[in-house]
């Protein structure tokens, strides 16, 4: 019985979470029947929670057009607890002009467990990645940025994730625990990494790390670019990083958008 009422808790949880990454600059408001067809959702059951949202003052409800639109309460949940670099918005901004310059998806990750999820999404106009999101993750060894994430902890620590990791991977997905390790060395020494995206198959995915303090957890921004787009990494690198230290230097004057720059230049080239 306590399995299933956990299981029943985590079910509610999850449809919160659903109703809350609705919500995006194409999709401002939402009816019941557009959670409904999204998430395939029971009518009653969705119509209550969206009640209940509305009475927590987290949803606004239009009751001309039966709508549903969040509420400044919800945008500023978690906002005060999060690094300065998140809490002023300047780095999601960043994200959001860097995808639409570049036609490339814009990721934030974050280490949840032995697994990288993705944090927040900046959507590009490429077709690869149109099926990701916020929320989809991968075991840290499937991909660049679980490897770069792996790269904050001690050489010791990140081996002994990886065995772990192995050793629960199923037949297809076992990989050679010593190769990684070396790998995520590189990538502690770089502060960068490029390669294979994890989540997507033909993309790779460009990664750095984000400064943190040591009460904060790690995190990376990356972005994902087509196995057979011609990107200068080097070039992104230096534009991912440049972005960073703007938005976490908001006296400075130049806009970060403008650390785009060589990144564009290299895939116009």
């Amino acid at each position: 019985m306590a399995t299933l009422l956990e299981s029943n808790k985590t079910k509610i949880a999850k449809r919160v979470i659903e109703v809350f990454e609705f919500f995006d600059e194409t999709n401002a408001k939402a009816t019941v029947m557009d959670i409904v067809r999204r998430y395939r959702r029971p009518q009653s059951s969705t119509s209550e929670l969206l009640a209940s949202l509305v009475e927590m003052g987290l949803l606004y409800k239009d009751a001309r057009s039966r709508s549903y639109s969040p509420t400044p309460r919800l945008a500023t949940l978690g906002t005060a607890a999060q690094p300065e670099i998140i809490r002023d918005g300047r780095l999601f901004a960043f994200m959001d002009r860097l995808a639409f310059s570049t036609r490339h998806a814009v990721a934030l990750f974050g280490m949840i467990g032995t697994h990288a999820q993705i944090f927040r999404w900046s959507p590009g106009s490429d077709d690869a990645t149109r099926d990701l999101g916020c929320g989809a993750s991968q075991p840290l060894s499937a991909s660049a940025a679980g490897l770069l994430l792996l790269s904050t902890y001690s050489n010791d620590h990140a081996g002994r994730m990886l065995w772990r990791l192995n050793a629960e991977a199923p037949d297809g997905a076992k990989f050679n625990p010593a190769e990684l390790r070396d790998r995520v060395a590189d990538y502690r020494r770089q502060g960068h990494a490029t390669g294979a995206a994890g989540f997507v198959p033909a993309v790779r995915l460009t990664a750095t790390l984000l400064p943190c303090t040591t009460h904060e957890r790690p995190l990376a921004l990356g972005v994902f670019h087509p196995d057979a787009a011609a990107v200068d990494t080097d070039a992104l690198v230096a534009t991912l990083g440049r972005g960073i230290a703007q938005c976490a230097s908001p006296e400075e004057e130049t806009g970060a958008l403008a650390a785009a720059g060589p990144f564009m230049m290299a895939v116009a080239g």
